[in-house]
Parts: structure tokens; C-alpha cells; sequence
């Protein structure tokens, strides 16, 4: 295979070892973006259905380099690669899922200009001051609310919150984030939050059907940039790895700010730790270090 010979023998490792859990952590002008499309191109190679394969990424434009990348080796079936940012192939599942949990499969995506508008438009009609609940602020605090699986219902709950919210006296920050989820439901939209809250809330809610669909379909996952994943994005891959019987084919991808490339198979302690709450049998695919570090 050709594209193996460009490879050093630390990348054509992180290339061919396929099965189980693999961590590559990668410098800059390492050859990260080589070896990770290589990889999902040599498994297309090994007669694995392309889409049988997901990658997430954090940029269209690296997603859209990593397809081109594929295509030049393994020609159009690169095309059915699910390949992507998390939002967009988040918003992918929930087209085809939103039923199940109340939503239009036609539903609308608000941008940052929806959402403050439909903010601003509760706050003038709640008569709040709109210098203490300025709509950006509001909108972060919705935001960080659901990226911590917070819902309304969460968020009164809980006390610390609450009590934040009162000594910036923003006590009714809770009501906007009720009005706000409840006309964006009535109108069928979601925002770029709800693309990842809601499919967690569409896995949670459909563990039978919709969760063991999508494991079944993914049998190979790849994440790009794994150190930037946030509490949720980190949430919805326990579901969709952690379960008994799972081959655990996942490779991540951890970035550093080095000029290294390194392949672990045994993997340092906290990045192992971080792994092991994914998949609680997860097995390195040895207990010594493949390779300790290559400089490029």
C-alpha cells in the first residue's frame, strides 16, 4: 500500500493498529492530519464500510481536508465517511431521531442572532432591566447550563446556581431559561447547545433503539483533538462507547504542544483514567509502551 511508505514507523503504527483502543498523542508539524486520514483510508482499504466509520472533529474545514485527503487514496467511498464536527453530525442523527423526543424532524437551527433576539423579546416582555439581564450574559449562562447537562428543571434545583444568580442579582435568570427552551420547542428549533444537549437527552431517553443503533452502526471512532472536548461531547461518547461486549475500536487524537509523535498503547496514568470511565474494560493493547517518542 503506498500510502504506508510516506509513514515513518511511528505513524504507520498509529495508522495500522486498528483494533481496540489506541491514544496518539501529536506536536505540531507532526503529521497528525496525514496519519489520522490515512488511517480511517487504510481501514477502507482493509474492506471496513466506510460508514461504518466516525470521525469528529472541531472544524468543518478540517473535516472537509480529511475527506479530500481519504478521496485521493480510496477514491468517491470517502464520501460516505461520517466525518464532521460534532454539531454537524450531532444534528445529522437528530434529522432522522427528533421525533422520538418531541421535535420536528424538519427542525430549524438558530444562529447566535436567533437565539439573542428571542432573548431580548423575553426580557422586554418580563419588564426586566436589560442593563442587569443583558441578553449576551443570559445566553452564556443558558449555554453553560446545558453544556453541564443542566435543564430548567436542573437548574432550580440547584442551589448554588440559584444562589449565584441572586448575588449578581439576576434572580430570574431561571424563568428566561424556562421561557426560552419552551418557545424554541413550540417553534421547532434548537439551538447550537440543543445539537448536543438534545441528542444526549435523545440517548438517554432511547438506550434500547436509537443508542445500540448508532453503536452498531459505528464500529470504528475516531476523535480529533480529544483534549478539547467539553463535559458534553465527553458525556455523549461514554453512551455511545460504554457498554458490555463492545470492541472498543476508538482512537484519539490528544494534541500537544510539542514537536513529537507519540504512540501509547499503555497509556500514560491520567489520560488512562480519563479512558477507563469511557469503556470500563478497557484493555491497552499492551501494558508497554509501543514506542516512547519520535521526534519529526
Amino acid at each position: 500500500m503506498s500510502y504506508l511508505d510516506a509513514l515513518n514507523p511511528v505513524q504507520r503504527a498509529a495508522v495500522t493498529t486498528t483494533e481496540g483502543p489506541v491514544l496518539v498523542i501529536a506536536g505540531p508539524g507532526s503529521g497528525k492530519t496525514r496519519v489520522l486520514t490515512y488511517r480511517i483510508a487504510h481501514l477502507i482499504e482493509k474492506g471496513v464500510a466506510p460508514w461504518e466509520i466516525l470521525t469528529l472533529t472541531f472544524t468543518n474545514k478540517a473535516a472537509r481536508e480529511m475527506k479530500d485527503r481519504i478521496q485521493r487514496v480510496v477514491g468517491d467511498r470517502a464520501q460516505q465517511v461520517w466525518a464532521g464536527t460534532f454539531h454537524s453530525i450531532f444534528a445529522r442523527i437528530l434529522r432522522a431521531e427528533a421525533t422520538k423526543i418531541g421535535y420536528p424532524s424538519s427542525f430549524s437551527i438558530y444562529d447566535s442572532d436567533d437565539t439573542m433576539s428571542l432573548l431580548r423579546t423575553i426580557i422586554k416582555e418580563r419588564n426586566l432591566d436589560t442593563n442587569v439581564y443583558n441578553a449576551s450574559a443570559i445566553r452564556s449562562r443558558i449555554s453553560l447550563a446545558k453544556s453541564n447537562l443542566i435543564s430548567p428543571k436542573a437548574y432550580r434545583e440547584n442551589a448554588d446556581m440559584m444562589q449565584q444568580d441572586r448575588a449578581a442579582k439576576r434572580p430570574y435568570i431561571i424563568d428566561i431559561y424556562e421561557e426560552y427552551i419552551a418557545r424554541c420547542r413550540r417553534s421547532g428549533a434548537m439551538d447550537f447547545d440543543d445539537l448536543l444537549f438534545q441528542l444526549y437527552r435523545l440517548f438517554r431517553e432511547n438506550p434500547e433503539d436509537v443508542v445500540e443503533k448508532y453503536r452498531k452502526r459505528f464500529r470504528y471512532l475516531h476523535v480529533d483533538e480529544f483534549q478539547d472536548t467539553n463535559f458534553l461531547q465527553y458525556a455523549i461518547l461514554r453512551r455511545l462507547l460504554k457498554y458490555e461486549g463492545r470492541l472498543r475500536r476508538m482512537c484519539l487524537w490528544w494534541a500537544m504542544m510539542r514537536k513529537v509523535f507519540t504512540l501509547f498503547a499503555a497509556l500514560p496514568s491520567r489520560i488512562f483514567l480519563i479512558l477507563k470511565k469511557i469503556t470500563r474494560a478497557f484493555r491497552p493493547l499492551s501494558w508497554s509502551r509501543i514506542t516512547a517518542q519520535h521526534t519529526i
